[in-house]
C-alpha cells in the first residue's frame, strides 16, 4: 500500500491501482525512438540547478510519506493527489519496504500571489527522499518533480536518484483558457487545472466574456447570462468550486470581463447601454468583437461598477482583467451623440475618448480593492502604473509598457491559435522586444489595404533591449489560446503538448534553448499527462472516429504527419466554408506533429552517415504510400474528406520518393517530379507565414501542411547516394 504518514505516526493508506507505463522499456512513437535514461533527460520544466548520482532507487513496494512539519489540509490533499498520479503511473505496488519521503515546507502569507515563496530542494537516494520547501508552492512543485522521476521498468517501478534546487524564473506562468467563444465544461477546466499543477503553472486567465457570451451568472444583472447561447454559463456555485479546486493546486484564477469593446453579448442583455443599436444577428458575416459600451452614457460606468463588484466577491485574486482591446473606433465615430460628447470635452480621436474611460474603469477596480489588467492598449490610457499591461500585439508593447513603469505579463510571441509548432513558441522569451510581429518584409510583400490595422503588429527593429529595471517588472507571461476555432472535444489537443512547452520557457533559466531536446522530451511528458488524466487523444480519436465511422484508421495515418495552417488562415478558411472546416481533418492534425519530428530527425541522421536508420525510415515511408489509396477509399462520399485526398496524395508521392532513396533507385525523372512537388509544398508553409500572408495567398485543401518535409529533403539531396 502507498502510505502517508503524520509526524505523530497517522497513517493514510492509499490504494495503488491503475495503468502500467512502459516508457522506458518501451518506445515513445512507432516503435522507433527508446527513450533516452538520462538522470534529468525527462524533467519538464528543466530545473535551476541538477546534481546527479549514480542509479535509481526501487519504489516498487510504494510510497510512505512522513511530515517533518505539520502539514496543513491543502499539503495532505496535494500527496493524496501525488499518491493517486503515481499508482497510475507504476501500477500495483511489489512486497517489500516502502520508500521514504520526508517532507518540511515553511509557512507562507504570500500564497497565492506574485510574491509567494516558490523555491524546493528534492533529493532521492537509495532508500528514501526529503523535500523541502519554503512555502506550500514549493511542495507542489517538488511533488511535480518527483513524479516525472518515477520509470515504470520491467524489473519494476524506480526513481531517479539526485539532488535539485529548483526555483522559477517567472512569478506568473500562466494559461488563458476563452469560454466566451465555445464554452467549456467545469470538468475540463479542471482537467487543465490538474494538467498546469504537474508543469508548474501558476495562473488560470480565464476569459469569461466576449461578443460570443457572457458566461457567468450575475445576481445583479441577470440578463446576461438569460442570453448566452444554449444557456451554457457557470452558476455562482461552480464559479467558486473551480477557483478552490485550482487554489488546492497553488493556481491563482484572474477572471477578465472585457470593456469597453467585444461587448456584443453585454448589448444583447443591456442594449441601452451599446454605443450602436443592435446588430443584425441572422447576418452570417457579422464580426462579433465589434459592438462596443457607450463611454459617454452615465448608465455604462454605473453597470462596471456594478458588476465588477459583483464579480469581484467570487474572485479573491489580487488582479482582475478589463480587456480593453480593439475598439473600433466607428463604434463611437458614428454616433452623433457620442461625437458631440468628444467635441464638448476635448477628445480628438476615439483612442483619447477611451483612455479616459479606461482609467475610470481602473478607478473602479481599485476603489473595489483589486487592481486592473488589461491589453497593451492600455498602457495609451492615464493609468496608475500598477495597472498591469499584457502585450500581445507584439513584442516592441513589452518595451514600451516597462518603460512607462508598468507591470508587464507577456502574451506576444505566445498564441496558441495561431497554430505555430511549440518549437517557434519555445524561442520567445518574455524578455524579448523584438520577438513577435509582422515584419518590414511582409509588409512589401503583402501591403495592406487598410496599414493603420497594422502599424501594432509591426515590428520595431530598432526597439532596444529590457534594462535591468525593465525586466523587473516583468511578472511573466502566460500562453493564449482564443477559441473561435477551438470546441471543446478539440481543446485539450490544442493546448497540450505546446503549453508544457511555454510552462518550461516560463520556468527555466534562459539559456534552456535547445529544442531538439525539447521536442525529445514532450512526447514523454504528453504520456504522464494522459495518464494522470488529460483526455486529448481520447477526444482526436473520437472526433476522427465521428468523421470516418468505423474507418478511422486511414485518417488518423493522414493526420498524424499533416499540421494545420498557422497564422489564422484556418479562420479565414473556417469563415469561407461557412463553418463546416470546424468538422474537417484539419481539426484533428495537431501543430506539433510528433510523428514527423520523428522522421525528421531519423531522415537527417541518416543522411549524416547513421545508415542503420535505413529499415525503420523505410518502414515508415511504405505506411504512407500505402495510406494513400486505404484514405482514397473512406473518403469516398464524405465530401470533408474528399477535400483533401490532393494531400494524401502528396505525402504518398513524397513517401515514395524517400523510399526510392532508401532503397538506391537512380534515375532523374523521379527525381525532378518529387523535387517540383517538395517545393509547392513548401510553398504551402510559407502562404501561412504570417498573418498578412494568410489572408492573401491561397492555402493547401483542407488546410492541411505536410510536415514530413525535411525529412524527404534531406533524403532528395543525399543525391541517390
Amino acid at each position: 500500500m502507498m502510505q502517508t504518514v503524520s509526524r505523530r505516526g497517522q497513517v493514510i493508506r492509499r490504494g495503488v491501482r491503475g495503468a502500467v507505463r512502459l516508457l522506458l522499456a518501451g518506445s515513445v512513437l512507432a516503435g522507433f525512438v527508446t527513450f533516452q535514461a538520462r538522470a534529468d533527460g525527462t524533467l519538464l520544466p528543466v530545473p535551476q540547478s541538477v546534481s546527479v548520482s549514480n542509479g535509481v532507487a526501487s519504489i516498487g513496494a510504494g510510497v510512505q510519506v512522513v511530515w517533518d512539519t505539520r502539514p496543513s489540509p491543502l499539503l495532505q490533499r496535494a500527496v493524496t493527489r501525488f499518491m493517486t498520479h503515481l499508482a497510475a503511473t507504476i501500477g500495483p505496488e511489489e512486497k517489500g519496504e516502502p520508500y521514504v519521503l520526508h517532507i518540511s515546507a515553511g509557512q507562507d502569507r504570500a500564497y497565492l500571489s506574485v510574491d509567494e515563496k516558490e523555491r524546493y530542494a528534492l533529493t532521492t537516494s537509495e532508500t528514501g527522499a526529503r523535500l523541502e520547501a519554503d512555502g506550500p508552492a514549493g511542495v507542489l512543485h517538488g511533488l511535480a518533480t518527483l513524479l516525472q522521476l518515477v520509470r515504470s521498468t520491467p524489473d519494476g517501478a524506480v526513481l531517479v536518484r539526485l539532488h535539485i534546487e529548483d526555483a522559477p524564473r517567472f512569478a506568473w506562468r500562466g494559461l488563458l483558457m476563452d469560454v466566451a467563444r465555445h464554452f467549456d465544461t467545469v470538468e475540463t477546466v479542471e482537467r487543465q487545472l490538474d494538467a498546469m499543477e504537474l508543469v508548474k503553472l501558476n495562473v488560470l486567465h480565464w476569459h469569461l466574456s466576449d461578443g460570443a457570451a457572457f458566461r457567468v451568472e450575475s445576481r445583479i444583472y441577470p440578463q446576461l447570462q438569460t442570453k448566452a447561447p444554449a444557456g451554457q454559463y457557470y452558476t455562482q456555485a461552480q464559479i467558486r468550486e473551480v477557483v478552490a479546486y485550482a487554489a488546492d493546486r497553488g493556481i491563482r484564477v484572474v477572471p477578465e470581463f472585457d470593456v469597453p469593446g467585444h461587448a456584443l453579448a453585454i448589448v444583447q442583455a443591456y442594449p441601452e447601454l451599446g454605443a450602436q443599436p443592435l446588430p443584425d444577428m441572422s447576418n452570417k458575416g457579422l464580426n462579433l468583437n465589434n459592438a462596443a459600451l457607450d463611454p459617454t452614457n452615465p448608465q455604462t460606468l454605473r453597470f462596471v461598477r456594478g458588476l465588477y463588484g459583483e464579480m469581484g466577491h467570487l474572485f479573491p485574486d489580487r488582479y482582475i482583467h478589463a480587456g480593453g482591446d480593439e475598439v473600433v473606433s466607428s463604434q463611437w465615430t458614428k454616433n452623433p451623440a457620442i461625437v458631440a460628447y468628444m467635441k464638448a470635452h476635448g477628445y480628438e480621436t476615439a483612442q483619447a475618448l477611451q483612455a479616459a474611460f479606461t482609467g475610470q474603469v481602473a478607478a473602479i477596480i481599485a476603489a473595489q480593492g483589486h487592481v486592473m489588467m488589461g491589453w497593451d492598449e492600455v498602457s495609451e490610457a492615464p493609468i496608475p502604473k500598477n495597472v498591469v499591461v499584457e502585450p500581445w500585439r507584439a513584442s516592441k508593447w513589452t518595451g514600451s509598457a516597462t518603460r512607462a513603469g508598468h507591470p508587464v505579463v507577456v502574451s506576444a510571441g505566445y498564441y496558441l491559435d495561431l497554430l505555430r509548432p511549440s518549437a517557434t513558441h519555445y524561442a520567445v522569451d518574455p524578455f524579448d522586444t523584438r520577438a513577435d510581429g509582422i515584419t518590414a518584409e511582409q509588409l512589401a510583400k503583402f501591403p495592406p489595404k487598410n496599414p493603420d490595422f497594422y502599424r501594432p503588429f509591426t515590428l520595431d527593429p530598432q526597439a532596444s533591449s529590457l534594462d535591468d529595471g525593465q525586466k523587473k517588472l516583468v511578472l511573466g507571461a502566460e500562453g493564449t489560446l482564443w477559441a473561435e476555432m477551438v470546441t471543446e472535444p478539440m481543446l485539450e489537443s490544442r493546448l497540450w503538448p505546446r503549453m508544457a512547452a511555454l510552462a518550461e520557457r516560463f520556468w527555466s533559466a534562459q539559456d534552456v534553448r535547445d529544442i531538439p531536446d525539447l521536442e525529445r522530451r514532450l512526447p514523454v511528458v504528453m504520456a504522464e499527462l494522459e495518464v494522470t488524466g488529460l483526455q486529448a487523444t481520447q477526444h482526436r480519436d473520437a472526433l476522427r472516429e465521428a468523421m470516418v465511422p468505423g474507418h478511422s484508421g486511414p485518417l488518423a495515418v493522414l493526420t498524424d504527419v499533416t499540421v494545420p495552417v498557422r497564422n489564422y488562415a484556418l479562420n479565414h478558411l473556417v469563415t469561407a466554408s461557412d463553418g463546416a472546416m470546424l468538422s474537417a481533418p484539419v481539426t484533428v492534425a495537431e501543430p506539433d506533429s510528433f510523428g514527423a519530428i520523428q522522421f525528421n530527425t531519423m531522415a537527417g541522421r541518416y543522411a549524416q552517415g547513421e545508415t542503420a536508420l535505413a529499415e525503420p525510415l523505410k518502414r515508415m515511408l511504405q505506411r504512407w504510400v500505402d495510406n494513400d489509396a486505404a484514405f482514397v477509399t473512406s473518403a469516398k462520399g464524405l465530401p470533408a474528406l474528399e477535400a483533401v485526398v490532393p494531400v494524401s496524395h502528396a505525402v504518398g508521392q513524397l513517401s515514395r520518393a524517400g523510399l526510392n532513396v532508401l532503397n538506391g533507385r537512380n534515375g532523374s525523372a523521379w527525381r525532378m517530379d518529387a523535387n517540383r512537388l517538395l517545393q509547392e509544398q513548401e510553398a504551402a508553409f510559407e502562404n501561412s507565414a504570417s498573418m498578412l500572408a494568410s489572408f492573401h495567398a491561397p492555402q493547401p485543401p483542407g488546410g492541411l501542411l505536410i510536415a514530413i518535409l525535411p525529412g524527404i529533403k534531406a533524403l532528395l539531396e543525399m543525391n541517390g547516394r
